[in-house]
């Protein structure tokens, strides 16, 4: 299958730096060094505490997912130096592994890089696939995707025991979405899947959507409002299961708009 590169040099409305663009133009070509100028300027508000901060430090919103010309503008409103200085960390806009993800990615396509923003599961937190996001931008020279976490600052990697290069996770590392749900379907534990104690196929089925969409330049979508699902909606029915089927071996097919079984 070629693959559709014009689609992932766009920005979305999500990844548009709009009247920030040109503060990108002091960040790095070089890959590990363009992560470590992301995390100078964004810190995951679930990991207050290991940087010694309160865990209420960062307030109620710090994991909404915001649109990189409003992010910017936080930014730059606290702390008018270039985005290559990096911020105290009580001072760094709060996120999630979302926004790391996000933000690499806009400054990718800012390059006309092809990049996006995937959704799946990696090994190196506390379940054995957890729920993650991360950028994965189209290395020409290699002729591949290569996937990027920055996410794991120093202080993450050395509380996670992380070995590898974060500029270029191995394939090991994290899976797509689609690939968890294809392993499940070929007979995978679903319950090393998940975010938190929050496990099994309906779950994985909520990152193939969430993951399609995102291949769509929807890095937001209803179905990020998974935590609003009961005990009713935690089940795969036949029809989920061919859906889902179509979308896990091609989750970058045109948009498929199926609303999320607790908003029904």
């Amino acid at each position: 299958m070629l693959e559709d590169f014009p689609r992932w040099r766009r920005h979305s409305p999500m990844s548009d730096p709009g009247g920030g663009a040109a503060l990108y133009d002091l960040l790095p070509n070089d890959e590990a060094a363009l992560c470590r100028a992301v995390q100078g300027l964004i810190v995951h508000a679930d990991w207050a505490s290991a940087y010694g901060l309160p865990e209420t430090h960062f307030g109620p919103d710090a994991r909404t997912t915001l649109p990189l010309e409003r992010r910017l503008a936080e930014i730059v409103r606290a702390d008018k130096r270039p985005l290559t200085a990096p911020r105290p960390v009580p001072a760094r806009t709060p996120g999630t592994c979302r926004d790391y993800a996000l933000m690499l990615c806009s400054v990718l396509r800012h390059r006309r890089i092809p990049a996006r923003v995937r959704c799946g599961f990696a090994t190196y937190f506390d379940a054995p696939w957890e729920d993650h996001w991360l950028c994965e931008f189209w290395q020409a020279r290699d002729g591949r995707w290569r996937r990027m976490d920055a996410q794991l600052d120093e202080v993450q990697q050395r509380l996670l025991g992380v070995d590898f290069d974060i500029s270029d996770v191995p394939a090991e590392k994290f899976i797509t979405a689609g690939e968890a749900w294809r392993r499940c379907r070929a007979g995978a534990d679903d319950t090393h899947f998940g975010h938190g104690e929050t496990k099994g196929l309906w779950f994985v089925r909520v990152n193939v959507m969430r993951d399609h969409y995102s291949l769509n330049r929807s890095e937001l979508s209803a179905w990020d409002g998974w935590r609003q699902a009961g005990e009713p909606h935690r089940s795969v029915c036949d029809a989920d299961r061919r859906a889902t089927d179509a979308l896990a071996w091609q989750p970058d097919a045109a948009k498929v708009e199926i609303a999320p079984p607790w908003l029904g």
